[in-house]
Protein backbone atom coordinates (compact mmCIF):
# COMPACT_ATOMS: atom_id res chain seq x y z
CA UNK A 1 0.00 0.00 0.00
CA UNK A 2 1.25 3.46 -0.91
CA UNK A 3 1.25 5.93 1.98
CA UNK A 4 2.42 9.08 0.19
CA UNK A 5 2.31 10.30 -3.40
CA UNK A 6 4.69 13.16 -4.23
CA UNK A 7 3.63 15.04 -7.37
CA UNK A 8 6.36 16.96 -9.20
CA UNK A 9 5.26 19.08 -12.19
CA UNK A 10 8.09 20.37 -14.33
CA UNK A 11 8.67 22.07 -17.67
CA UNK A 12 12.11 22.68 -19.19
CA UNK A 13 13.72 21.99 -15.83
CA UNK A 14 17.06 20.47 -16.80
CA UNK A 15 18.98 23.01 -14.70
CA UNK A 16 17.40 22.13 -11.34
CA UNK A 17 15.74 18.73 -11.84
CA UNK A 18 18.85 16.74 -10.76
CA UNK A 19 18.76 18.56 -7.39
CA UNK A 20 15.06 17.83 -6.95
CA UNK A 21 15.50 14.14 -7.80
CA UNK A 22 18.54 13.84 -5.51
CA UNK A 23 16.52 15.31 -2.64
CA UNK A 24 13.73 12.81 -3.29
CA UNK A 25 16.37 10.11 -3.17
CA UNK A 26 17.19 11.22 0.38
CA UNK A 27 13.49 10.76 1.30
CA UNK A 28 12.88 7.27 -0.07
CA UNK A 29 10.55 4.84 1.66
CA UNK A 30 9.09 1.70 0.16
CA UNK A 31 5.58 3.08 0.65
CA UNK A 32 6.34 6.41 -1.08
CA UNK A 33 5.81 7.05 -4.78
CA UNK A 34 7.14 9.95 -6.85
CA UNK A 35 5.11 11.11 -9.85
CA UNK A 36 6.92 13.54 -12.15
CA UNK A 37 4.79 15.26 -14.76
CA UNK A 38 6.92 16.47 -17.67
CA UNK A 39 4.74 19.22 -19.07
CA UNK A 40 5.93 19.48 -22.66
CA UNK A 41 9.62 20.09 -21.99
CA UNK A 42 11.86 20.74 -24.99
CA UNK A 43 15.18 20.60 -23.14
CA UNK A 44 16.93 17.61 -21.51
CA UNK A 45 14.27 17.11 -18.82
CA UNK A 46 12.94 13.84 -20.28
CA UNK A 47 16.45 12.44 -20.76
CA UNK A 48 17.27 13.16 -17.11
CA UNK A 49 14.08 11.38 -16.05
CA UNK A 50 14.76 8.39 -18.33
CA UNK A 51 18.21 7.99 -16.82
CA UNK A 52 17.03 8.30 -13.21
CA UNK A 53 17.11 5.21 -11.00
CA UNK A 54 14.96 6.77 -8.27
CA UNK A 55 12.88 3.98 -6.65
CA UNK A 56 9.14 4.54 -6.88
CA UNK A 57 9.42 6.98 -9.79
CA UNK A 58 6.65 7.27 -12.40
CA UNK A 59 6.73 9.75 -15.27
CA UNK A 60 3.83 11.33 -17.12
CA UNK A 61 4.82 13.12 -20.34
CA UNK A 62 2.74 15.77 -22.07
CA UNK A 63 3.62 16.36 -25.70
CA UNK A 64 2.42 19.95 -25.36
CA UNK A 65 2.34 22.04 -22.18
CA UNK A 66 -0.99 22.15 -20.36
CA UNK A 67 0.13 24.40 -17.49
CA UNK A 68 0.97 23.87 -13.84
CA UNK A 69 -2.64 23.33 -12.71
CA UNK A 70 -3.43 20.54 -15.14
CA UNK A 71 0.04 19.03 -14.71
CA UNK A 72 -0.67 18.70 -11.00
CA UNK A 73 -4.13 17.34 -11.77
CA UNK A 74 -2.60 14.70 -14.04
CA UNK A 75 -0.37 13.63 -11.18
CA UNK A 76 -3.34 13.52 -8.80
CA UNK A 77 -5.20 11.25 -11.20
CA UNK A 78 -2.36 8.73 -11.11
CA UNK A 79 -1.67 9.02 -7.37
CA UNK A 80 -2.32 5.95 -5.22
CA UNK A 81 -1.15 7.26 -1.84
CA UNK A 82 -3.27 7.79 1.24
CA UNK A 83 -1.71 11.26 1.33
CA UNK A 84 -0.50 13.68 -1.34
CA UNK A 85 2.13 16.40 -1.34
CA UNK A 86 3.83 18.47 -4.03
CA UNK A 87 7.30 19.55 -5.06
CA UNK A 88 8.03 21.97 -7.89
CA UNK A 89 10.83 20.83 -10.16
CA UNK A 90 13.15 23.73 -9.30
CA UNK A 91 12.91 23.23 -5.51
CA UNK A 92 14.31 20.57 -3.19
CA UNK A 93 13.67 18.78 0.12
CA UNK A 94 15.70 18.23 3.27
CA UNK A 95 16.61 14.60 4.10
CA UNK A 96 13.82 12.85 5.98
CA UNK A 97 11.35 15.67 5.41
CA UNK A 98 8.64 13.53 3.79
CA UNK A 99 8.62 11.01 6.63
CA UNK A 100 8.13 13.86 9.11
CA UNK A 101 5.25 15.21 7.00
CA UNK A 102 3.52 11.83 7.09
CA UNK A 103 4.08 11.48 10.84
CA UNK A 104 2.53 14.91 11.41
CA UNK A 105 -0.73 14.20 9.59
CA UNK A 106 -1.07 10.70 11.02
CA UNK A 107 -0.49 11.87 14.58
CA UNK A 108 -2.91 14.79 14.25
CA UNK A 109 -5.59 12.91 12.27
CA UNK A 110 -6.73 15.94 10.25
CA UNK A 111 -7.58 16.50 6.58
CA UNK A 112 -4.43 18.45 5.82
CA UNK A 113 -1.33 19.84 7.50
CA UNK A 114 0.43 23.07 6.56
CA UNK A 115 4.12 23.69 7.17
CA UNK A 116 6.72 26.43 6.99
CA UNK A 117 9.28 26.64 4.15
CA UNK A 118 12.72 28.01 3.38
CA UNK A 119 12.90 30.68 0.68
CA UNK A 120 16.13 30.62 -1.29
CA UNK A 121 17.61 33.52 -3.28
CA UNK A 122 21.16 32.72 -4.29
CA UNK A 123 22.95 31.87 -1.03
CA UNK A 124 20.36 33.61 1.13
CA UNK A 125 18.02 31.41 3.19
CA UNK A 126 14.92 32.79 4.98
CA UNK A 127 12.32 30.71 6.82
CA UNK A 128 8.74 31.73 6.02
CA UNK A 129 6.18 30.59 8.56
CA UNK A 130 2.63 29.53 7.82
CA UNK A 131 0.57 32.39 9.30
CA UNK A 132 -1.05 30.62 12.25
CA UNK A 133 0.36 30.73 15.76
CA UNK A 134 -1.34 27.61 17.14
CA UNK A 135 0.88 24.70 16.23
CA UNK A 136 0.44 20.95 16.48
CA UNK A 137 -3.30 20.96 17.19
CA UNK A 138 -6.36 20.17 15.12
CA UNK A 139 -8.09 23.34 13.86
CA UNK A 140 -11.14 24.28 11.78
CA UNK A 141 -9.99 25.66 8.39
CA UNK A 142 -12.85 28.19 8.04
CA UNK A 143 -11.87 29.77 11.35
CA UNK A 144 -8.45 30.71 9.95
CA UNK A 145 -9.56 32.78 6.93
CA UNK A 146 -10.27 35.94 8.93
CA UNK A 147 -9.56 38.62 10.10
CA UNK A 148 -9.48 40.60 6.89
CA UNK A 149 -6.65 42.98 7.80
CA UNK A 150 -4.18 40.34 9.06
CA UNK A 151 -2.20 37.81 7.06
CA UNK A 152 -4.00 34.47 7.42
CA UNK A 153 -3.87 31.00 5.91
CA UNK A 154 -5.52 32.04 2.62
CA UNK A 155 -2.58 34.42 2.14
CA UNK A 156 -0.27 31.39 2.22
CA UNK A 157 -1.40 29.50 -0.89
CA UNK A 158 1.64 27.33 -1.65
CA UNK A 159 0.38 23.81 -2.41
CA UNK A 160 3.82 22.34 -1.74
CA UNK A 161 3.82 23.67 1.85
CA UNK A 162 1.75 20.84 3.23
CA UNK A 163 0.35 17.33 3.03
CA UNK A 164 -3.25 16.39 2.20
CA UNK A 165 -5.51 13.37 2.51
CA UNK A 166 -6.19 12.10 -0.98
CA UNK A 167 -9.76 11.37 0.17
CA UNK A 168 -10.38 15.14 -0.05
CA UNK A 169 -10.98 14.36 -3.73
CA UNK A 170 -12.13 17.33 -5.78
CA UNK A 171 -10.90 19.80 -3.14
CA UNK A 172 -7.37 18.90 -4.20
CA UNK A 173 -7.91 19.62 -7.90
CA UNK A 174 -6.68 22.90 -9.33
CA UNK A 175 -8.69 25.06 -11.76
CA UNK A 176 -7.34 23.75 -15.04
CA UNK A 177 -8.18 26.89 -16.97
CA UNK A 178 -5.48 28.82 -15.11
CA UNK A 179 -1.81 28.93 -16.04
CA UNK A 180 -0.84 31.11 -13.08
CA UNK A 181 -2.42 32.02 -9.71
CA UNK A 182 -4.10 28.61 -9.72
CA UNK A 183 -3.29 28.22 -6.03
CA UNK A 184 -5.46 31.21 -5.02
CA UNK A 185 -8.94 29.71 -5.62
CA UNK A 186 -7.51 26.35 -4.54
CA UNK A 187 -6.46 27.52 -1.07
CA UNK A 188 -9.71 29.44 -0.56
CA UNK A 189 -11.82 26.39 -1.42
CA UNK A 190 -9.71 24.12 0.76
CA UNK A 191 -10.11 26.36 3.81
CA UNK A 192 -13.80 26.96 3.20
CA UNK A 193 -14.80 23.32 2.67
CA UNK A 194 -12.36 20.93 4.36
CA UNK A 195 -13.17 19.73 7.86
CA UNK A 196 -9.90 20.04 9.76
CA UNK A 197 -6.27 21.08 9.46
CA UNK A 198 -3.19 21.76 11.53
CA UNK A 199 0.03 23.70 11.22
CA UNK A 200 3.35 22.28 12.39
CA UNK A 201 6.78 23.86 12.75
CA UNK A 202 8.52 21.96 9.98
CA UNK A 203 10.59 23.76 7.33
CA UNK A 204 12.12 21.14 5.07
CA UNK A 205 11.16 22.43 1.63
CA UNK A 206 13.55 24.83 -0.08
CA UNK A 207 11.76 27.18 -2.47
CA UNK A 208 13.87 28.91 -5.11
CA UNK A 209 12.90 32.51 -5.87
CA UNK A 210 13.86 34.62 -8.89
CA UNK A 211 14.26 31.60 -11.18
CA UNK A 212 14.16 32.62 -14.83
CA UNK A 213 11.19 31.00 -16.56
CA UNK A 214 9.20 30.39 -13.39
CA UNK A 215 5.61 31.62 -13.33
CA UNK A 216 6.51 34.34 -10.83
CA UNK A 217 9.01 35.76 -13.31
CA UNK A 218 7.34 35.44 -16.70
CA UNK A 219 5.77 38.49 -18.30
CA UNK A 220 3.48 36.99 -20.90
CA UNK A 221 -0.31 36.69 -21.15
CA UNK A 222 -0.42 34.05 -18.44
CA UNK A 223 -0.20 36.90 -15.93
CA UNK A 224 -3.75 37.87 -16.89
CA UNK A 225 -4.95 34.60 -15.34
CA UNK A 226 -4.47 36.36 -11.99
CA UNK A 227 -7.83 38.02 -12.65
CA UNK A 228 -9.49 34.77 -13.73
CA UNK A 229 -8.29 33.21 -10.48
CA UNK A 230 -9.89 35.89 -8.35
CA UNK A 231 -13.05 35.82 -10.44
CA UNK A 232 -13.40 32.23 -9.20
CA UNK A 233 -12.71 33.30 -5.61
CA UNK A 234 -15.33 36.07 -5.72
CA UNK A 235 -17.85 33.78 -7.42
CA UNK A 236 -17.66 31.19 -4.64
CA UNK A 237 -16.85 33.11 -1.47
CA UNK A 238 -19.53 33.66 1.16
CA UNK A 239 -20.44 37.18 2.27
CA UNK A 240 -18.73 36.70 5.64
CA UNK A 241 -15.39 36.35 3.86
CA UNK A 242 -15.82 38.98 1.14
CA UNK A 243 -13.86 41.69 2.98
CA UNK A 244 -10.91 39.32 3.25
CA UNK A 245 -11.14 38.30 -0.41
CA UNK A 246 -11.24 41.96 -1.50
CA UNK A 247 -8.23 42.87 0.61
CA UNK A 248 -6.38 39.77 -0.60
CA UNK A 249 -7.04 40.74 -4.22
CA UNK A 250 -6.23 44.44 -3.80
CA UNK A 251 -2.94 43.72 -2.05
CA UNK A 252 -1.85 41.32 -4.78
CA UNK A 253 -3.04 43.67 -7.52
CA UNK A 254 -0.94 46.45 -6.00
CA UNK A 255 2.07 44.14 -5.89
CA UNK A 256 1.65 43.18 -9.55
CA UNK A 257 1.31 46.82 -10.57
CA UNK A 258 4.51 47.67 -8.68
CA UNK A 259 6.45 45.13 -10.77
CA UNK A 260 4.60 45.76 -14.04
CA UNK A 261 7.80 46.74 -15.86
CA UNK A 262 8.34 43.04 -16.64
CA UNK A 263 5.31 43.22 -18.95
CA UNK A 264 5.30 44.64 -22.46
CA UNK A 265 3.59 48.04 -22.75
CA UNK A 266 0.61 46.44 -24.50
CA UNK A 267 0.22 43.73 -21.85
CA UNK A 268 0.78 46.24 -19.05
CA UNK A 269 -2.13 48.28 -20.40
CA UNK A 270 -4.36 45.20 -20.60
CA UNK A 271 -3.38 44.20 -17.07
CA UNK A 272 -4.24 47.65 -15.73
CA UNK A 273 -7.53 47.68 -17.65
CA UNK A 274 -8.62 44.34 -16.24
CA UNK A 275 -7.53 45.36 -12.77
CA UNK A 276 -9.51 48.59 -12.83
CA UNK A 277 -12.56 46.84 -14.26
CA UNK A 278 -12.59 44.20 -11.51
CA UNK A 279 -11.95 46.70 -8.72
CA UNK A 280 -14.94 48.76 -9.89
CA UNK A 281 -17.19 45.67 -9.71
CA UNK A 282 -16.31 44.99 -6.08
CA UNK A 283 -18.19 46.55 -3.13
CA UNK A 284 -16.80 50.10 -2.98
CA UNK A 285 -16.80 50.24 0.82
CA UNK A 286 -14.74 47.06 1.08
CA UNK A 287 -12.29 48.34 -1.53
CA UNK A 288 -11.90 51.67 0.29
CA UNK A 289 -11.32 49.90 3.60
CA UNK A 290 -8.79 47.52 2.07
CA UNK A 291 -6.82 50.22 0.27
CA UNK A 292 -6.93 52.54 3.27
CA UNK A 293 -5.14 49.93 5.38
CA UNK A 294 -2.20 49.46 3.01
CA UNK A 295 1.17 51.14 2.80
CA UNK A 296 1.22 54.66 1.37
CA UNK A 297 3.11 53.41 -1.68
CA UNK A 298 0.63 50.64 -2.47
CA UNK A 299 -2.35 52.88 -1.80
CA UNK A 300 -0.94 55.41 -4.27
CA UNK A 301 -0.56 52.74 -6.96
CA UNK A 302 -4.13 51.54 -6.53
CA UNK A 303 -5.65 55.03 -6.41
CA UNK A 304 -3.76 55.89 -9.58
CA UNK A 305 -5.38 52.86 -11.20
CA UNK A 306 -8.89 53.65 -9.88
CA UNK A 307 -9.01 57.33 -8.84
CA UNK A 308 -12.61 57.10 -7.62
CA UNK A 309 -11.75 54.76 -4.72
CA UNK A 310 -13.40 56.45 -1.74
CA UNK A 311 -11.23 57.71 1.12
CA UNK A 312 -11.29 55.58 4.25
CA UNK A 313 -9.99 56.29 7.78
CA UNK A 314 -6.49 54.89 8.07
CA UNK A 315 -5.89 52.41 10.86
CA UNK A 316 -2.58 50.89 9.89
CA UNK A 317 -0.02 51.03 7.09
CA UNK A 318 1.39 47.54 7.32
CA UNK A 319 3.66 46.41 4.56
CA UNK A 320 1.61 44.21 2.28
CA UNK A 321 3.23 40.95 1.21
CA UNK A 322 2.57 39.31 -2.18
Amino acid sequence: MITLSVIVPIRDGERFLPDALASLGRNIRRDFEFIVVDDGSVDATRQILDESDLPGLSVISHERPVGLADARNAGLKLAAGRYVTYLDGDDWLAPGYLARLVSAIEELGCDFVRVDHVQVEGRKRVVHRAPVSRRGEKLVPREHILPADVKTMVDYPYAWAGIYRRSLGELLRFPGSLHTAEDRPWIWRLHREAGSFAAVSLAGLFYRRQVAGSLTQVGDERQLHFFDAFELVFKEVEEEFMAKAVRNFCALLGHHLEIADRLTPELRARFAERGAELVRRLPSGLVASAVGGMSVERETVLRHLVPEIAPSPRVRRDREEP
